[in-house]
């Protein structure tokens, strides 16, 4: 699917992954860059291979672009990258104005329903607003 998966050690469970999704554009490499900045690993930049296993829903990257993230104005830069990765959150990019205080929202994709954060990527605080939000699942 077009989306950029990356992840963080949670301790247990273990790596627990976000799913961005958006139009071209909107942030998903800007925001997934920025959360490995802070220690997340790149699971999948762009194109992601999703699939459910067990109720649980799963992220790995395409090998032609595995390690590779899309830096806008600098070109495709290597990554430190996980080849797997167990997602727990789906963030939707969008470019304008969010919700204050809204109401809790799911994505299913294959079969499995998961959280839905909708934010703006190029705020200051997403990376903050989607470490917190992973941290509560």
């Amino acid at each position: 699917m077009h989306g950029t998966a990356v992840a963080r050690w949670s301790g247990v469970p273990g790596w627990r992954g976000v799913l961005i999704t958006g139009p071209s554009g909107a942030g998903k490499s800007d925001l997934a860059l920025r959360l490995i900045g802070r220690g997340w690993r790149l699971v999948a930049d762009d194109y992601t291979h999703v699939f459910a296993s067990d109720g649980r829903l799963f992220a790995a990257p395409p090998q032609t672009i595995e390690g590779r993230i899309e830096a806008r104005g600098v070109g495709v830069v290597d990554a430190c990258a996980l080849g797997l990765a167990r997602i727990a959150l789906v963030v939707e990019l969008t470019g304008g104005a969010v919700e204050r205080l809204p109401d809790a929202r799911t994505r299913t994709l294959d079969g499995v329903a998961l959280p839905l954060l909708r934010l703006n990527g190029f705020e200051p605080s997403a990376v903050e607003k989607v470490t917190a939000a992973i941290a509560v699942l």
